[in-house]
């Protein structure tokens, strides 16, 4: 999140030098707000329903991108494990059936940190309001996207023994 006035005085914000790194600040010294700007950590889920990984499409996204099921991770859970449970459950309607780590990738386009994981999910699949779309792929077909969540997928592929090609994203 990009901020141009102090949130604790309201002054505007002044690009500096801290610790080695630029950073905005607040120039009022009483106050000493600093915007680290630390990435937000997200979850997402490599889902295998009925032996297929399950890719979807998000209402806000261009056709025809689709990816992994992902979400923020709340500062209400308990662990990110927990996090990519409920939302496989709240995107997909999915019964997650273990939350199985995979690695962590980061995506500096929006400043995340992903924490990706395996998640085998029973139960019928129905959409959330934020999706319009999914795919059923197998793994041995499933091709990665070379960016965040498709390094996860691609991780993933490679761990069950296969051996992905990567996709050519569209130019937008």
């Amino acid at each position: 999140m990009a901020f141009n006035f102090c949130p604790q005085c309201a002054k505007p914000l002044q690009a500096t030098i801290n610790e080695g790194i630029a950073r905005h600040a607040c120039p009022d010294e009483a106050c000493g707000f600093v915007h680290w700007d630390n990435p937000t950590p997200v979850v997402a889920a490599v889902v295998e329903h009925e032996g297929h990984i399950i890719l979807a499409r998000n209402r806000a996204w261009p056709v025809p991108f689709y990816a992994l099921i992902t979400g923020f991770l709340e500062k209400t859970d308990l662990s990110p494990h927990e996090a990519v449970m409920r939302e496989v459950q709240e995107e997909l309607n999915l019964q997650a059936q273990a939350a199985n780590f995979i690695g962590h990738y980061i995506f500096p386009k929006l400043n995340q940190l992903i924490i990706a994981y395996h998640v085998p999910a029973t139960g019928e699949i129905v959409l959330n309001e934020e999706l319009v779309d999914y795919k059923r792929i197998e793994p041995a077909k499933a091709r990665y996207w070379p960016a965040a969540t498709g390094l996860a997928l691609r991780d993933w592929l490679i761990m069950q023994g296969h051996q992905p090609e990567a996709l050519e994203l569209p130019k937008l």
